[in-house]
């Protein structure tokens, strides 16, 4: 088993069927650290208002950081917008997890990085499904359907509309969406005075500086199966479970 400094976990959306439970699993059952930080959406309420859904797997994740906690680990919760509900609890415990608005993590070599989930500095609140990449299959799709829907439209008067560009200028929409979120908490955490910020919500893992701030997003466990990490020689980096053989 491996063991950090820290651990940065989001996002996890418990309560759907997206929410990559047995990699979280697998990656808890790998992976320890002094402290473990849930950084917000690691229960979907959003979802279980509108269907129930809590397979044992799902139960299982909860009773594994209970576990972690019970067993030494200083676990922090720090509830998202698809968990809310948890901020009514705000610096409460709960069988040994400290539930938190946001919190300065201090590194081994003494940087200062704010901790929070990130919705409350977004303006959107949007969970997106990221296009890294478009192959060729699914561009020659689009242009087929920009034939299809084009040909319709002359036939009853209609403008010519390029539902290819359509989907590109979205593309290009999400990229900007997220280079302004990712802004936005880099001068948040510059204004707090601190050294960097470290958040989810976004569902897009990275490590980057934003005019000398360090930005670090954990990821998510429904798309890329991320953790953030600080390892016991204090340096942070990007744990990839994706391509993981469960154990």
């Amino acid at each position: 088993m491996k063991r950090y400094r820290a651990i940065w976990i989001s996002d996890v959306h418990l309560g759907t069927t997206e929410c990559k439970a047995d990699y979280l699993l697998d990656f808890l059952k790998n992976n320890t650290a002094e402290t473990i930080y849930l950084v917000g959406d690691i229960i979907d309420g959003w979802a279980l208002k509108k269907r129930w859904y809590w397979p044992q797997k799902h139960n299982d994740v909860i009773q594994k950081l209970l576990r972690k906690a019970r067993k030494g680990s200083k676990v922090i919760y720090i509830p998202g917008n698809h968990d809310e509900l948890g901020r009514q609890f705000i610096n409460m415990t709960f069988g040994d997890i400290e539930i938190k608005n946001d919190l300065i993590h201090t590194t081994l070599d003494g940087r200062r990085l704010w901790v929070t989930h990130g919705d409350l500095f977004d303006n959107i609140i949007a969970c997106a499904k990221w296009l890294s990449f478009v192959g060729d299959t699914l561009y020659y799709v689009i242009l087929r359907i920009n034939h299809f829907s084009n040909t319709l439209r002359h036939k009853y008067g209609f403008h010519y509309w390029s539902f290819s560009s359509y989907i590109k200028n979205s593309i290009k929409n999400v990229v900007k969406y997220v280079e302004n979120f990712e802004e936005l908490m880099a001068k948040e955490a510059k204004r707090k005075k601190c050294d960097g910020v470290i958040c989810g919500h976004i569902h897009k893992a990275a490590i980057k500086k934003i005019e000398g701030v360090e930005y670090y997003n954990d990821g998510d466990w429904v798309e890329s199966l991320t953790a953030l990490v600080e390892t016991r020689k204090g340096k942070l980096k990007l744990v990839d479970w994706h391509k993981k053989t469960l154990s």
